[in-house]
């Protein structure tokens, strides 16, 4: 079974990212993850979440456009 649900956007949210420190430090956590430097438990919790809340703007930012005059 697969239930759809339907929302509506407000179109100001296509502008929506990350504060700037918010994506500097989430960007300086996949660095230092990705020279194979190891993060603490609490780095990669953060950086995880950091993700998440990046990919969440992203699809909000993909429903407003499709909902766009």
């Amino acid at each position: 079974m697969t239930i759809t649900i339907d929302v509506e956007v407000p179109g100001e949210l296509k502008h929506l990212h990350l504060p700037k420190g918010v994506a500097a430090r989430l960007q300086t956590l996949l660095d230092r993850q990705s020279l194979g430097q190891t993060l603490t438990t609490a780095e990669r919790e953060e950086a995880k979440e950091l993700v998440d809340l990046a990919d969440f703007f992203t699809l909000l930012q993909m429903r407003a456009a499709q909902q766009a005059p």
